[in-house]
């Protein structure tokens, strides 16, 4: 276990280093936008960091790697050049007036606890089946096979889900138009049903090691409760309420996570 406790505590100091400096740069532009494209690219720091200095080579550790790189530099390189494309986030702008409008937090405290600090302790729990799976002393076997399958559906779902609203979004005759066509028929969010399916995967195959990889299915659950509950579904969907008439036919007949027939 002091292995593990040293692994965990230089890959926190690692993140945190990562996240100041973002958030330096954050001050410099007077714009956190660029942190979501991290979410996903810091997840792929810790699972190689984990890789190269946590214990000895393993199958299982390659998998690990191998998926969380595959999900995580796809997701983040999109999520880069979508900010680059269309500018800062709204959600993240709003954010900063009411704090600094209603409780009287500037900038940069704002940024700082809010919105890097915050994330910075999300990341790291969420990224835990990558961090410390790879310990697990046993073969790879058929929960892992399940594991690799419910990963790889995750990052081919999300990838075609942003590949056709970023195709949508291309055409000017969208504008103010719903997605209801491709994945975003069966499924309001299909990115973020792909996400959950990488993680509930990752941990999938983290869990097949021993008990150390099935405690850390805290990941894939808080991740889930994020998208469900907390900064993906309500986030997304308040404002295309109020900016989208047609959007509330959408909701009633379409469901918000799980992929399935309209109704």
């Amino acid at each position: 276990m002091g292995e593990i406790a040293e692994l965990l505590l230089w890959n926190a100091g690692l993140s945190a280093l990562c996240f100041v400096a973002l958030w330096l740069f954050a001050l410099s532009i007077r714009d956190v936008s660029f942190v979501d494209s991290w979410w996903a690219l810091g997840m792929v720091v810790l699972a190689w960091s984990s890789f190269l200095f946590g214990g000895p080579l393993t199958d299982r550790k390659v998998v690990l790697v191998a998926f969380c790189t595959c999900w995580g530099a796809r997701l983040g390189v999109y999520l880069l050049w979508r900010w680059r494309k269309q500018g800062p986030d709204h959600r993240y702008q709003s954010m900063a007036r009411r704090a600094e409008s209603e409780r009287g937090i500037g900038f940069a405290r704002w940024a700082a606890g809010t919105v890097f600090a915050l994330q910075a302790v999300l990341q790291f729990i969420v990224a835990l089946p990558v961090q410390i799976g790879g310990f697990g002393d046993r073969p790879l076997g058929v929960l892992a096979a399940v594991g690799i399958v419910l990963a790889t559906l995750g990052i081919v779902f999300e990838s075609v889900g942003d590949a056709q609203l970023a195709a949508f979004k291309a055409k000017p005759e969208n504008k103010g138009r719903v997605l209801d066509t491709g994945l975003w028929r069966y499924t309001r969010h299909p990115n973020y049903f792909g996400d959950a399916c990488v993680w509930w995967g990752l941990w999938l195959i983290a869990a097949e090691g021993g008990l150390l990889g099935m405690a850390t299915i805290i990941g894939p659950i808080l991740l889930t409760a994020l998208l469900t509950r907390w900064s993906g579904v309500p986030t997304t969907e308040g404002p295309m309420r109020r900016r989208k008439p047609d959007y509330e036919d959408y909701v009633r007949r379409t469901p918000a996570f799980v992929p399935w027939f309209p109704r």
